[in-house]
């Protein structure tokens, strides 16, 4: 574990624990808004953050050769928010009552990402 991740954090922890919250809202909001269990679908999402734990080994690696403590952290607080927006998203499903401001903040962050892939897929197809 020290040579993947280093010294253990809390922030690495609270990672991998919001994951598990992501994942147990994700199958309970399915079953709540009717879309149902889909196999596939949970084996990707536990692929995605198996591949999301490997960019936090990838990065770890980088800081060691490096000699700075910057990637790991960074992929790390990346990946926490991603995690929380998800988590948020999910308690929407399954009719929760959040605050608008909540809503609203979580709406900008994903229409950003959007307008941002968007801009990506344009500029790869102009190339």
């Amino acid at each position: 574990m020290s040579f993947a991740f280093g010294t253990w954090s809390e922030p690495l922890t609270f990672l991998l624990v919001v994951m598990a919250i992501d994942y147990i809202t994700g199958i309970t909001a399915a079953v709540r808004d009717g879309s149902g269990l889909d196999s596939r679908v949970g084996f990707w999402g536990l692929l995605k953050k198996g591949f999301m734990l490997l960019v936090i080994i990838l990065s770890h690696r980088i800081d060691l050769l490096l000699g700075y403590d910057i990637a790991m952290g960074g992929a790390i607080a990346f990946y926490i928010v991603n995690e929380l927006l998800s988590v948020i998203e999910n308690f929407g499903r399954m009719g929760l009552p959040l605050p608008p401001q909540l809503l609203d903040i979580v709406k900008a962050l994903r229409n950003r990402t959007a307008s941002t892939k968007n801009d990506d897929t344009n500029s790869s197809d102009q190339k």
